[in-house]
């Protein structure tokens, strides 16, 4: 079975990811922090509820176009928007804001005491934008949008509005024929007068003249004079007509002040085709602008150019409507004149046939045509007043109501998955930033190179995290987890190779300060001297808080304290055989103990009666600033050991340790790089990853007498070295 490499497999980071790998917790915190305020700000947000209504708005056809089928169900996108803005506009919102007292109730859900006017009230909805009005694409379909506090309120405003809304496209649809059938009533109601005082002028003229048998409502009168004033009649009652539709029309167009034409006028006022293309033109280059000045500054030639362009069609837009309104005051003009000089004539006509009747049957026969003329003309107006009704009460259907607005249960905002979504990523974004900020602010040691270049001594070793967490007691799962210790060792001995050798060499092991896994490593290390054959003596010198008693599950006293003092021997404080070649002396029992120079001359007599005994003497010192035994402890070695923690204390106190080192005239044999994440760049890559490959082959091979490959490379004394 093939097995895969874990070189390969556990690649470095980059530094990006390296330094969010190390700065986890950190973001993880900033992470849950913004989550949890997010939450709880969300949970006390008021809750707003949204309503929606859908309408279809359909153009409105000709007013005069009686008995005419109208189809004007086709989409047009200028139409609909300039129905989105109506809808949205003060015209609409506020009846509504009247109807439903929105300038009293708003102000009440808000906490202010005294209501607002209905202008602040539409300034308040429109600001916050609790009103919207959408239409999908290609679609007449409009949708209108209320969110407010209020589920029961948010409904009510959007239904309001349709009603408005709807109310305002019938009234504008019907409001010029409204006015052409108050002007037919008016002309009926005066007709009706003329037929009756004419009918009694006829019977007044019969009983003078003792006139019977005479049918009223068809005299028999052949004359040509006769019925060419029929004809002449019949002509002035239509010319009246057109004149009244004439006069009816231009009053309209005139009430419509010039600033509002461009938008209300319609083909009930206007039949010019020409100027509803125009029209269109206008709409089209306003929408021109309208989308220009959503992605362009004002200045942009292409802006220029549009709103240049937009304006000289709203010059000829206006000139042609004026115009038009001057067409319109001329061609009633015109119809008014032709109806007086008809009328002029017909009555000329009259005059002639009169003088030629004969004398006494003319005051009767003229009594006669006027009564017939009046009634005919009569029952013109009836008929015309009676279509126009007709047409007025034909279903209008301006809007559609598509779907009311309901009261919804749950509420449109805050929207929890929004939020939250938001908040996480904000979150994230906050802490990779703090993360990525702290990383550059941090000016502690970050690699081997930065190490060495830095404190011009070697590193001997770099010690994974992993390892560093675990009791030098247990043992280890894989034989490649004492590997580190195994090269530390190596290294050592190598360097201390060319030195002249006068018995055990004495190793003192320091740190810049306390918690950087230093009595942790040495343990490990002697252990490592010892299974390379090395007879070692290990000396908890860290008299003041003693740590490799508890490491190595022994007692702490007696110890080096009480050896200093002459209370024990030195066979009384030695455990032999702790580990194979590997004696230790504890730190001992009297609490608060200083290593002074008082003591230094009886620790020295100490290690010249051990230096016969071993091959190597190491030392767990207390850190080497802020406390003197270590001082007094390195003066008196052969050489020293420093441990850098990864990316723990700052450069400035690593280089005081050293400089400490230095003053006592003591050698820095090289340096311990210690708990190096997994995955912290090329040092862990080219050191950690190759323990692991190594270790986990040789583990998986059996020797001969069943020793597992971690004793057999004991046995060995397999040596790897790190080769730059």
């Amino acid at each position: 079975m093939a097995h895969s490499d874990p070189i390969k497999e556990n690649a470095p980071l980059p530094a990006f990811l390296q330094t969010l790998n190390l700065r986890k917790a950190l973001i993880l915190l900033i992470l849950a922090l913004v989550v949890i305020t997010t939450v709880a700000v969300t949970a006390f947000l008021p809750r707003w509820y949204r309503s929606t209504a859908a309408i279809r708005v359909l153009k409105i056809g000709s007013a005069n176009a009686v008995f005419q089928a109208q189809s004007n169900d086709y989409y047009d996108p200028y139409f609909v928007q300039d129905q989105l803005r109506t809808i949205k506009s003060p015209k609409i919102i506020h009846p509504v804001i009247e109807r439903l007292k929105l300038h009293e109730k708003i102000p009440a859900a808000l906490g202010i005491a005294s209501p607002l006017s209905i202008g602040d009230t539409y300034d308040y909805l429109t600001r916050k934008n609790l009103i919207t009005v959408e239409s999908p694409k290609t679609s007449s379909i409009i949708e209108i949008t209320v969110d407010a506090r209020d589920r029961a309120l948010a409904a009510a405003i959007a239904n309001e509005i349709v009603t408005v809304y709807t109310d305002d496209r019938i009234h504008l649809a019907t409001a010029a024929q409204k006015a052409d059938l108050a002007e037919l009533h008016n002309q009926l109601d005066a007709q009706a007068a003329v037929v009756t005082t004419q009918r009694d002028t006829v019977e007044k003229l019969r009983a003078e003249l003792s006139i019977s048998g005479i049918d009223l409502t068809n005299p028999r009168n052949n004359d040509m004079e006769v019925e060419r004033l029929r004809q002449m009649q019949a002509t002035l009652v239509a010319l009246n007509i057109d004149a009244n539709s004439l006069k009816t029309r231009y009053e309209s167009f005139r009430d419509i002040p010039p600033e509002k034409r461009l938008t209300l006028v319609n083909a009930q006022l206007i039949e010019d085709p020409g100027i509803q293309r125009l029209q269109q033109v206008y709409l089209e280059a306003g929408q021109n602008v309208t989308k220009l000045s959503a992605r362009l500054g004002e200045a942009h030639p292409e802006m220029i150019v549009a709103r240049d362009n937009h304006e000289k069609i709203k010059t000829q837009l206006d000139a042609q409507l004026t115009g038009y309104e001057y067409t319109l005051k001329s061609k009633a003009g015109e119809a008014a004149a032709r109806v007086t000089e008809l009328k002029k004539q017909l009555d000329e006509a009259k005059s002639a046939q009169i003088e030629n009747a004969a004398k006494r049957m003319r005051p009767f026969e003229e009594a006669v045509q006027k009564l017939d003329e009046a009634t005919r003309l009569y029952t013109t107006f009836k008929l015309t007043l009676r279509q126009r009704e007709i047409d007025y009460n034909q279903p209008k259907r301006p809007v559609e109501i598509l779907s009311h607005a309901e009261p919804k249960t749950e509420p449109a905002r805050p929207v929890w998955a929004v939020n939250i979504t938001l908040a996480t990523l904000f979150g994230l974004v906050l802490g990779i930033g703090a993360a990525l900020l702290i990383d550059m602010l941090d000016a502690s040691f970050r690699s081997v190179a930065d190490v060495e270049r830095r404190l011009q001594r070697p590193v001997l070793g770099v010690i994974p995290a992993s390892l560093a967490a675990r009791r030098p007691a247990e043992e280890p799962l894989d034989p490649a987890e004492d590997e580190p210790f195994r090269v530390l060792q190596t290294n050592i001995t190598l360097a201390l190779r060319n030195k002249p050798k006068t018995g055990a060499h004495t190793l003192v092991m320091l740190s810049a300060g306390p918690g950087e896994g230093k009595s942790t490593t040495l343990l490990r290390l002697a252990r490592a001297m010892g299974a390379a054959g090395e007879r070692v003596l290990l000396i908890d010198a860290d008299l003041r808080r003693p740590a490799q008693h508890h490491l190595l599950n022994v007692a702490k006293t007696p110890g080096l304290a009480d050896l200093l003092q002459s209370k024990v021997t030195l066979d009384q404080c030695r455990s032999r055989n702790i580990a194979p070649g590997l004696d230790f002396i504890p730190g001992g029992g009297n609490s608060g103990f200083t290593l002074s120079l008082f003591y230094a001359d009886r620790l020295k007599e100490i290690l010249a009666s051990l230096r016969a005994q071993y091959d190597r003497i190491v030392f767990d010192a207390p850190p080497i600033i802020g406390v003197s035994d270590a001082a007094v402890i390195t003066s008196l070695m052969d050489s020293a050991l420093l441990l850098i923690q990864y990316r723990r204390n700052p450069l400035s106190m690593v280089l005081r340790a050293q400089q400490t080192i230095t003053a006592l005239d003591r050698e820095i044999l090289g340096v311990v790089l210690n708990r190096v994440p997994k995955n912290a760049g090329s040092d862990y890559a080219y050191y950690g990853k190759n323990y692991a490959h190594y270790g986990l082959k040789r583990g998986r091979e059996k020797t001969a007498a069943g020793k597992t490959a971690a004793e057999k490379i004991a046995a060995e004394k397999i040596v790897f070295v790190e080769k730059k």
